[in-house]
């Protein structure tokens, strides 16, 4: 009972696509100069956090350390999308957990395989135990001015504002008295709320941007 409560769980965590062809987030990624990708990383969370964080880049091969930090803080530029640029901070919590199930997607994705079968695979991690969920609340910083996003869809849209995730399965908005029809201007929201993956989408003031290389 619990093996099929943790498949039921990642698979819900993580969403199945029902793209079509011309919208398959599939295949190559841009590979950026080692020191662009490195900036974008950073440019994710404040300095006081980014600094000392470990950076992990893109290759043609999957994500490599480009740069070994000391807080257990992981930055990187994620591509759920061909074209996109979506740099994040994972605070250590986040390192440990989110992150690697992420990183395995989108190297995946990368090499060409479907969202279903990535999905699959991913959720035999965790009943393995290869993968595992947040056992506290796991943040992620995504700040940058150089975001550039596309919707499940595939359609581009470019920046967002910049906010933080937390992930904090279970939540609902209630349980930070906020209504359950808050909108994306927050800034404060829940989202998908009361389900495993539940996220505090907290938006902040003003974007982080990348050092100069």
């Amino acid at each position: 009972m619990r093996a099929r409560h943790c498949l039921v769980w990642i698979l819900v965590l993580l969403p199945l696509s029902s793209a079509s062809p011309q919208s398959s987030p599939s295949g190559p990624r841009a590979i950026l100069p080692r020191s662009h990708e490195i900036a974008l990383a950073r440019s994710a969370a404040p300095a006081e956090v980014s600094r000392n964080a470990t950076v992990l880049a893109l290759t043609p091969k999957g994500f490599e350390v480009a740069e070994r930090g000391s807080n257990g803080v992981t930055c990187l530029v994620n591509r759920s999308q061909p074209e996109s640029l979506e740099p994040e901070c994972f605070d250590p919590e986040g390192s440990q957990t989110i992150m690697p199930m992420e990183v395995r997607r989108t190297e995946q994705l990368q090499a060409g395989r479907s969202p279903r079968d990535i999905d699959r695979e991913i959720a035999d991690g965790v009943l393995s135990g290869k993968y595992r969920f947040p056992r506290r609340p796991a943040m992620i910083y995504m700040l940058s001015s150089a975001q550039v996003l596309f919707s499940e869809e595939g359609k581009r849209v470019g920046q967002w504002h910049p906010h933080l995730m937390i992930y904090y399965p279970g939540l609902t908005a209630a349980d930070l008295g906020l209504r359950s029809d808050s909108t994306p201007q927050g800034p404060v929201i829940v989202d998908h709320e009361g389900k495993p993956q539940s996220t505090i989408i907290i938006i902040q003031s003003a974007f982080v941007d990348p050092a100069p290389e």
